[in-house]
């Protein structure tokens, strides 16, 4: 496979972290990006330690002057970037503070087409380029108490395909990753959040309300969102683009 240059964004924990240290140690450079740089460093510091590459930036997805300054600061021109930073509320509309609901949608919808526009011109000029968008199950169907991350991840899968169109002309490719529930900390506080909201314990959470409706029953692994990256990054793939990758158990296939 050919090395490549990839930046992800919100990748201080959680799916970013995971996928980007098995990006790494499939042998690219990995642009670590985060609100926070001490937690985007440390798994900088944990990709070195494994004899990968890597660098960390600080990145406010929300802010014209953050991705300039990021991109700028990045050693090697982006060739890839990943999508990923994303927060949840749980709450019913009528209890939704609207400027946490506006939040949301201006870090996982806004905040993607202000990355995506600006790594576009260097990917044109160098005519090769990859953009994988993190969604979710949430691109495809909804959950109650969740009306702004639904309808952010909707808003990804659209985006998508017009970005699609506007990039066949070159060798271009955007698509979004469509997964269930994956272990990570922003899981865990919503099995919280969910288990108060719907007053149930946490166990009946993660078994009838995440993972029940998966007739494989798991969460997803960090290494089959990274493999299935990799794969879109590879001249096999440079005519998928504009889809939605379901990795859902058979959630939707029902």
């Amino acid at each position: 496979m050919t090395s490549r240059c990839i930046l992800i964004t919100g990748a201080g924990s959680g799916i970013g972290a995971g996928v980007a240290a098995e990006l790494a140690a499939a042998g690219h450079h990995l642009v670590v990006t985060d609100l926070a740089l001490p937690a985007a460093q440390a798994v900088v510091d944990g990709i070195l330690a494994a004899g990968g590459s890597a660098e960390a930036c600080v990145l406010d997805v929300t802010s014209d002057a953050s991705v300039a300054a990021a991109l700028a600061q990045a050693s090697r021109p982006v060739e890839v970037l990943v999508n990923n930073a994303g927060l949840q509320h749980v709450a019913p509309l009528e209890e939704f503070p609207i400027e946490k609901w506006d939040f949301l949608v201006q870090v996982m919808l806004v905040g993607v087409a202000r990355l995506t526009r600006a790594v576009l011109p260097g990917m044109r000029s160098r005519g090769f380029g990859r953009i994988v968008n993190i969604g979710s199950i949430h691109s495809l169907v909804a959950s109650p108490y969740k009306s702004a991350y639904v309808a952010a991840k909707h808003g990804l899968v659209g985006f998508s395909k017009v970005m699609a169109l506007e990039t066949a002309d070159t060798d271009i490719t955007i698509n979004t990753i469509c997964p269930t529930y994956v272990k990570t900390p922003l899981v865990d506080r919503q099995i919280a959040d969910q288990a108060r909201t719907r007053g149930i314990p946490e166990a009946d959470v993660v078994r009838d309300v995440m993972l029940k409706p998966m007739p494989k029953g798991v969460f997803i692994g960090f290494d089959e969102l990274a493999g299935i990256t990799a794969f879109l990054l590879t001249p096999h793939a440079r005519n998928i683009t504009g889809h939605t990758i379901e990795v859902d158990g058979g959630w939707t296939v029902q």
